[in-house]
């Protein structure tokens, strides 16, 4: 059973943070099909806290990191705002369902909100169940724009 909803705080991570994020990152990655690289995530972590280039939001459980949420910034030209992509979203299996995600969502919009920007966007695979609880927060399915990918 997940901890309470008020024993697990979010706060926003650092470099010192690499070691504890490392697993739910490889995690997170092997829930997208990808291979276990314990030690690719802590280096691709490292790399985007160390140089500044995302926000990271971790949840914290009295035994440890138990979620987060990485966001990265992008700008909108039409607005000539700034605008966080919520890339990453993931919570370890046994802390589901005890409000952890709807933290790091809100975390994540409180920050969109102190930097000025125009808002968040989000990516997700069709079959995420996590659709759900996007949707419970407030965020709109996408019925105007199509998107397209260029990938080597």
């Amino acid at each position: 059973m997940p901890p309470p909803q008020d024993a697990v705080a979010v706060r926003r991570a650092g470099p010192k943070d690499v070691e504890s994020l490392a697993p739910l990152f490889d995690a997170y990655r092997q829930f997208y099909r990808q291979s276990s690289d314990p030690a690719g995530a802590r280096r691709f972590l490292a790399d985007r806290l160390g140089r500044d280039e995302s926000v990271v939001f971790v949840a914290e459980g009295p035994a440890g990191a138990v979620g987060f949420t990485q966001l990265y910034p992008s700008f909108s030209s039409v607005s000539m705002k700034r605008l966080w992509v919520l890339n990453d979203l993931f919570v370890a299996p046994e802390h589901r369902r005890g409000g952890v995600a709807t933290r790091l969502l809100e975390a994540a919009r409180a920050h969109a909100r102190e930097t000025g920007a125009k808002g968040l966007s989000l990516q997700t695979a069709t079959d995420n169940p996590a659709r759900r609880l996007y949707e419970s927060r407030g965020w709109k399915r996408d019925e105007v724009f199509l998107t397209y990918t260029f990938y080597f």
